[in-house]
This record gives C-alpha cells, structure tokens and sequence, in this order.
C-alpha cells in the first residue's frame, strides 16, 4: 500500500496577498492583482502591465542581512517557507531531527541579478562582476537557502519544468514521502521574471497581453474570446507535505489529502500544447488514476488558463477528453486572472488557492470572462466573474509549460 500524504502547512507570497490568507480574500472578491510595471522603466516596451507583489519586505520574515545575499525570486521562496513551517508547527530544532527534504519548482531564477551583472560584465569589465552573482542567479538557490534556515538536512533539489514547475515539485515530493525517503517536504514554486529582460524576452514570442495598457486590471481574460495573452505574474507558494501517521502522531492539523499525481509530455512544439489536448489529458487520466479517484468525483478544476489564444482552446478539449460529460458538471476556472501567471510558481500558487476553496467550500471565479469563446470551444463552467459557494470534496489542478510539459495533481478531504 501506498504511504498516504497529507498536507499540514501553507504559505504564499502572491501578486494578491502576501500571505495565504490575504491570498485567499482576494481570490474570493475577485480581485485583480493587475497593475501597471513598476518594476523597471516600460517606456520602450509594447507591453506594459504584470502582476507584481506588492509591498512585500522580506525583513518581516528573516534576517534583513541574508535577504540581501538572496535575489526576489529567493526571497519570495523563504518568505512562504517561513509561513508554511509556522502553520504546519515545525520549528528548526524539530526539522534538524527529521526526515525531512525539499523540492521546489523554479526555471528562470533571479534574472535581475543576471541583468545587472552582465551590465556591468560589459560596460567595466569582468574584474566588477558583483561576487555573489552565481549564488544569486541559479535556480537551486531558493531550496539550498531554506534548507539553512530551517536546518533541513534531507534532498533538497529544483525541478524545472518552465510552467509545470510549481505542479511537477509537488508531484515528486509526493512520490519522495511515498518511497519512505522523508516524511516530510517542504515543496512548491517560485519565480521572479518581471524584468526588462524577462517581459522583453517573453514578449518577442508574442505570448504577453499588450490590448489592456490602459486597463491592466482586464488584461488576464482566460476562455474570453478578447483575450490576446498572457500576464506575466511573480511570487511563491510553498506546501508543507507529510506522511500521515507522521502528522497524525504531532497533531498536526490537515487541510488536505494528497492523493495523486499525474505527467506527461506533448512531444508536440515548444512552446504551444498540442491542439487536440492528448497530452494533457492524458496527464489528467494518470493523476486519477494514481489517486484511485473516478473523473465524476471531482467537484472542481483549476485551470491552466493562461488567456492566451491557443492554450485555452486546447485545455478545454484537454479536459473534455478526460472527464467526458463529466467536464460540463464540475466547475472549472482559472484564477491566473487575478493572480497573472507565476511562471514555475503557478502550480503551487493554485494548489494553494484551490486548498483553501476546498475548506470553505468555494468555487473561486474566472474574472473578465465577459465573452466566452464559444467559436473555438470553450463552453465550459468557468464560474465567471463571481465566486460561487458549493462542497468541494476533490479537486484536481494542472499546469502546462514550454517544452510540452503537463503536470496534474489531485487532492481531496481527508477521511480518516
């Protein structure tokens, strides 16, 4: 028999809160995390609007010395570490006697320390590269800082899977505590890409929304036939996962059950998911299949729904193959377009969200979905605009990345 996991701590530092419950309240509004780019000077660039956290002091969460040794991306990691740690009651002296791992999902990694450094790479030389440019940039920073701070001795490794990152580390944290490695992990997302070189890059491949500059706030439309693309958003969101009996022997609460886990790959473009949705519902299949779930005991979906013109068409017909007529009864919605979409954060920044919609039994809305896109398919439930209540008992997740990447977790109440 498989080693059940359970989840026992949230953290989140989001585009719409800097906490999980900040994070929530938004989400339940139907609140927008959409602004004008602050972050850097747009005064050259046809896109102009992102999903920035805002407000965030990474001094309100540990030592203001080492947050500045670590870039954004870090940050926001450690951030909703220390959070999630906190929640599940697991303290330093507790993790240093443990079995305890971490795995993260991060891919583009701290791109302003990469901005800044080649800057000055070119323009003095490299004897004035900063020194800790290397340990600030690389992806693993973010899991080897909250092993130190927590004194977490077990793996601790990043998984990148550009937009399926944040999805995929959860699902092989998963599979660590059923193996018997750890008995608990820390795991989720994280990623800071909104740079000049980050939207600049993002945007020559024509993925970025740029009809909305006046209106940031409507500019993420996901299943809207208005859409034209995506809204880079950053942050991070970190689970703290365990094997039952482990939890259960502490007292720790449990939000949920992880029950399954699904991926698969395209093998169809590298950038765009494959039309007909095989590939990811096929990732879909796996997932309930590893959680022994039948598709008709799903009450909701959180969807990839990144607003751009040819994944939500796609997803759609993604998730039609898998669940058949049951995909006209459950509900699905895409919460990318209040929060933007977090890159290799986005997966753990939605199992969260949809954690949370499961305990207090709510279907979080897709906002500006004034116009649905019958003419290509999507006539699905997407709870638009405003949040419903129902029971949520199961749902599943997914996210789709660069490369043909899906990843699809399920998880549920827990029974005892």
């Amino acid at each position: 028999m498989k080693r059940r996991v359970v989840v026992t701590g949230l953290g989140a530092v989001t585009p719409v809160g800097n906490t999980v419950q900040d994070t929530w309240a938004s989400i339940k509004a139907g609140k927008s995390g959409l602004g004008p780019i602050t972050l850097f000077d747009t005064t050259e660039f046809e896109v102009k609007v992102a999903a920035e956290v805002k407000n965030f002091n990474p001094g309100d969460w540990m030592d203001r010395k080492e947050a500045r040794k670590m870039a954004r991306f870090t940050q926001f990691a450690a951030a909703a570490a220390a959070q999630a740690l906190a929640d599940a009651g697991l303290s330093r002296e507790t993790l240093e006697h443990e079995k305890a791992g971490i795995i993260l999902g991060s891919t583009i990694g701290g791109f302003e320390i990469f901005e800044a450094s080649v800057k000055k790479y070119f323009e003095a030389g490299n004897g004035r590269i900063p020194p800790l440019t290397i340990p600030m940039l690389i992806v693993n920073e973010a899991a080897g800082n909250i092993s130190m701070l927590n004194g977490i001795k077990g793996p601790s490794w990043t998984l990148a899977t550009a937009c399926a990152s944040g999805t995929d580390a959860l699902g092989s944290a998963l599979d660590l505590i059923r193996s018997g490695r750890v008995d608990i992990c820390v795991s989720g997302g994280t990623e800071a890409a909104i740079t000049g070189f980050g939207i600049g890059s993002f945007s020559v491949l024509q993925t970025l929304s740029t009809a909305y500059n006046d209106n940031p706030e409507k500019a993420s439309r996901p299943f809207d036939k208005d859409r034209d693309g995506f809204v880079m958003g950053e942050g991070s969101a970190i689970l703290i996962l365990e094997e039952l009996e482990h939890a259960l022997a502490r007292g720790a609460k449990i939000y949920a059950e992880f029950a399954g886990y699904g991926a698969s790959s395209d093998a169809y473009h590298i950038t765009s998911p494959n039309p007909d949705g095989s590939g990811g519902a096929l990732a879909i299949t796996r997932a309930l299949e590893d959680a022994g779930i039948r598709p008709e005991e799903v009450q909701y979906y959180n969807a990839h729904g990144t607003s751009t013109p040819i994944n939500d068409p796609a997803e759609t017909t993604m998730i039609k193959k898998a669940f058949g007529d049951h995909a006209y009864k459950m509900k699905v919605s895409s919460t990318k377009s209040m929060t933007g979409h977090c890159v290799s954060a986005a997966g753990a920044v939605e199992a969260v969200i949809s954690i949370m919609a499961m305990n207090e039994g709510f279907f979080p809305p897709t906002i500006n979905l004034d116009n649905p896109d019958l003419e290509h398919g999507c006539d699905l439930d997407y709870v638009p605009n405003v949040g419903v209540p129902g029971e949520i008992n199961c749902f599943a997740s997914g996210s789709l990345g660069f490369g043909g990447h899906n990843g699809v977790l399920v998880m549920r109440k827990y029974i005892k």
